[in-house]
């Protein structure tokens, strides 16, 4: 999107009107009256009018409009951007999510599907883009770059550069999604050579986690030029030394804001190449705590001055993006704005989008979803006798869960055993992955410490990024009966306490999305988050968002695959 491009493809009629209001010799379509108005260019409070035509700024001054609004006292700033979001994360339909992220002042979307393309493939893209039309917002997509995340994962679909092409011509497809197999980067592969060929001209999103020297000098001059996986200050600063923009990711899960915060506050390192992400946050977790405006709330709190926090959530996420026509209150930029009662607090009072205030109470229209998208889990019929897994007296590769981050720890115990098998218990929980698309019958068991589960199972079909069916538990029949109901219900989230089911999350489209409105999902997924730290997991664990990930081999340092256990360090199986 060129700056003024709006402008100047008008034609000599259109492009007068709108001077005319510039110059005020016309009244505008809206005016915001006596607005303090955040500037992000010169980081300063003006108060002024905002003139807005078309939905188009046309004007910061004095001004009159057919419609006025007087703003005293309030603060005028640009709509919030989310710089990398996989929708599907927050479990609701494309518009149920947007609405509700709507209200907190996200006006600006830049969704990576590949959750939904991991799953379905081109249907499942296809499904995205056409969820995401014509909404009181601006979605833009990253093409998903790793599909399947690395060439032995077990998935639903494959997303190659040519498949890829053809939807090169959409205007609202901005680039390649985050490229998450690093080593095929930096060793050059085929596949990814062409895929990184084929957005040479456009923004490449990365996924960095623990990438160093000579191996992040490699990947940027691949032309991967931004990353959400930074987990504390260290890794930010030298991605920022690689001419990288760092997104700074507050998500259910994965919470890096504070420890990277702190570090630039610190250090009084300049804020222009940091925006701001969710990634994967859950819907529950947005209406209790916000959305984009949860990070620039924090980013205060923790010394950041508020004119540069907003500017990270705007300008500088639209400068990354070349969204030339966002970001700003400006003259020639998009009429997006958020109107707030508090700076400090992010308190929202309005928001509005094209000129356009955005309704808080509407009805959410959700398009149909094709039924085959709603048959895609088909599980093998396993039995205790199929989970037992052999172990000795000496010491067994684990996974250890981290407080608080997506990352786990590679540790080697000796495992609590009969007759030569592993016994779970509440300490030492056995997981499950089971794959789900294609009926292999395939799956794999191992031990995980750390997530503390006691007297039942939790299951999910929300698995990054391959998406098969998940259980841990301390009890094989709990684990069975949790995969069970999945297949019944075609995916969702499940829990099984003292063998019987508690309470499960239907998520039917693609075993990722609920059909449901959002306040019946965040009611069910409040009640079982908590039915979970009552059975022994720990708090700052979020079951749902840990399981989900227990399973992702590009993220260090251990992981659980339909082939086993893999070092994601070492990038090799544990055998």
């Amino acid at each position: 999107m060129e700056m003024h491009e709006e402008v100047w493809s008008m034609n000599d009629k259109d492009f007068k009107k709108l001077t005319a209001k510039s110059l005020g010799r016309e009244k505008a379509e809206l005016v915001l009256k006596n607005a303090q108005v955040i500037n992000v260019f010169s980081e300063e409070i003006l108060v002024r009018d905002v003139a807005v035509e078309d939905g188009m700024i046309v004007g910061v001054g004095q001004y009159q409009g057919r419609e006025e609004v007087d703003l005293s006292g309030k603060y005028l700033c640009p709509g919030f951007i989310d710089a990398h979001l996989h929708l599907e994360s927050t479990l609701v339909a494309p518009p149920e999510l947007i609405h509700s992220a709507l209200q907190w002042g996200t006006t600006t979307f830049i969704i990576d599907p590949h959750e939904v393309v991991n799953v379905a493939g081109e249907e499942g893209l296809d499904y995205m883009l056409e969820q995401t039309e014509g909404l009181a917002a601006n979605v833009f997509l990253m093409l998903p770059s790793c599909v399947p995340a690395v060439p032995f994962e077990e998935n639903g679909g494959v997303f190659t550069a040519e498949k890829m092409e053809p939807y090169l011509s959409n205007p609202r497809v901005l680039g390649l999604g985050e490229v998450m197999d690093y080593v095929s980067v930096i060793e050059g592969e085929e596949d990814m050579v062409k895929k990184l060929h084929l957005f040479q001209d456009r923004i490449k999103d990365g996924h960095a986690p623990y990438l160093q020297d000579k191996q992040l000098a490699a990947y940027a001059l691949a032309g991967i030029k931004t990353d959400h996986e930074c987990i504390d200050y260290a890794y930010a600063l030298e991605e920022i030394r690689n001419g990288m923009q760092v997104l700074i990711r507050e998500g259910s899960g994965a919470r890096n804001l504070a420890a990277i915060v702190r570090g630039i506050q610190e250090n009084n390192l300049d804020t222009g190449n940091f925006s701001f992400c969710t990634d994967d946050k859950h819907i529950n977790d947005i209406q209790r705590e916000g959305h984009i405006s949860y990070n620039i709330k924090k980013s205060i709190a923790l010394g950041i001055p508020p004119l540069k926090a907003i500017k990270m959530a705007t300008l500088n996420t639209a400068r990354c993006y070349n969204l030339t026509e966002l970001g700003a209150v400006a003259p020639g930029y998009q009429a997006d704005f958020v109107i707030l009662d508090s700076l400090e607090e992010v308190a929202v009072h309005a928001v509005y989008h094209k000129g356009k205030k955005v309704e808080r109470e509407k009805k959410i229209e959700i398009k149909p979803c094709p039924e085959q998208l709603r048959r895609t889990v088909h599980l093998p019929t396993l039995s205790a006798d199929d989970l037992k897994l052999a172990v000795s007296d000496s010491p067994s590769s684990l996974i250890q869960m981290s407080e608080g981050q997506i990352t786990t720890k590679h540790v080697r115990d000796v495992l609590p055993a009969r007759d030569g098998c592993f016994v779970p218990n509440a300490q030492y929980n056995k997981v499950v992955v089971v794959e789900r698309h294609k009926g292999t019958g395939h799956f794999a068991v191992a031990p995980v410490l750390g997530f503390n589960l006691r007297q039942g199972a939790i299951a999910t079909s929300v698995s990054h990024d391959s998406h098969n069916v998940v259980a841990i538990g301390d009890n094989d029949e709990s684990i069975l009966l949790a995969l069970q109901e999945l297949q019944r219900v075609q995916g969702g989230y499940t829990m099984v306490r003292e063998q019987r089911v508690l309470a499960t999350l239907p998520l039917p489209i693609m075993g990722l999305i609920s059909d449901a409105g959002h306040k019946s999902v965040e009611s069910m997924l409040n009640t079982m988050v908590g039915y979970a730290h009552e059975m022994g997991v720990p708090a700052p664990i979020h079951p749902f968002i840990a399981l989900s990930f227990i399973a992702l081999p590009v993220i260090p340092e251990i992981r659980i695959t339909t082939r086993g256990l893999y070092d994601a360090v070492e990038q090799k199986f544990i055998r």
